[in-house]
């Protein structure tokens, strides 16, 4: 009896081990919510570095949130410099709220890195000014001239008599990539404009002058912040995709074309219906 008992024992901990060893081999497995997780040899979650532009940021951390087949890190920089971090190694992802330059595209290039763009989402750039100014309303002209600082006072534009302060983003953003392009046909911003890291830094500084006057993506747009029609155009979603609001762009995700499997996953997981709920729920525009 006492053999049987022994033998029994001996092929319990053999089918014990034999299971344990499938795990460890890097099978697919599955998390506390039935979702199967991205998992290397030894059974890890794989991580993915993501970088750049702050308008696309907070899209990305509700995916980091919400997608549980990677380790999602994300770092809000600027558009440039997440493009620089992808070129240099230092990111899986780059966040761009605006396309590679030329020169980005080269220096990938140069580092052995062929890029493939991934649009997400469209996206308007509302110019906003704070909530108890009077003007409602400028054309493409008056912005520029505005922040051009040949206009400096509410007054020649129909508000108060206030002197105007202009609030801008950094060279490095995608977001003052666009308004460059778009609005001031490559002109420089007037010297003494205060420049901002981030979107929410313009909306913070604008919601706490009165005289102020900046530029943010739809999504950053709440009530601490008055957004202007631009030529009696309201910025909205509906007006950037009947293509009547004229200050618009896509945000896009770039890798390497050699991208791991994972990483590539996960971008296809945002172009699809989960991904894009996020996009809306944000306040951009999904893929149509």
């Amino acid at each position: 009896m006492k053999k049987y008992t022994i033998l029994f024992a001996i092929l319990a901990l053999v089918l014990t081990l034999g299971l344990v060893g499938c795990d460890e081999e890097g099978e697919e497995t599955t998390d506390e919510n039935g979702e199967e997780t991205a998992e290397g040899e030894t059974g890890e979650v794989l991580p993915i570095a993501v970088n750049g532009s702050t308008t696309v940021t907070p899209i990305m951390q509700v995916v980091a949130e919400e997608y549980l087949s990677a380790e999602v890190s994300v770092s809000g920089t600027g558009s440039g410099d997440g493009i620089t971090a992808l070129i240099d190694g230092n990111a899986d992802i780059a966040m761009a709220s605006r396309k590679m330059k030329d020169k980005e595209k080269e220096e990938a290039e140069a580092n052995g890195i062929e890029t493939v763009e991934h649009v997400i989402a469209a996206d308007g750039i509302a110019v906003c000014v704070h909530p108890s100014n009077e003007v409602e309303d400028l054309t493409l002209e008056q912005i520029k001239q505005i922040f051009l600082g040949e206009i400096t006072n509410w007054n020649e534009v129909g508000g108060a008599d206030a002197e105007i302060v202009v609030v801008t983003r950094e060279s490095s953003s995608g977001t003052f990539g666009v308004f460059s392009k778009l609005v001031m046909d490559k002109d420089p911003i007037v010297a003494d404009a205060v420049q901002q890291k981030s979107n929410g830094d313009v909306r913070r500084t604008v919601a706490e002058a009165e005289g102020a006057i900046g530029y943010v993506g739809l999504g950053y747009l709440d009530d601490s912040i008055k957004g202007l029609k631009v030529g009696g155009v309201m910025p909205s979603a509906e007006t950037v995709v009947d293509g009547s609001y004229p200050i618009s762009r896509d945000l896009n995700l770039y890798v390497p074309a050699d991208a791991p499997e994972h990483v590539v996953a996960m971008i296809e997981w945002i172009k699809g219906p989960e991904g894009q709920t996020i996009v809306e729920e944000e306040g951009f525009i999904p893929l149509q």
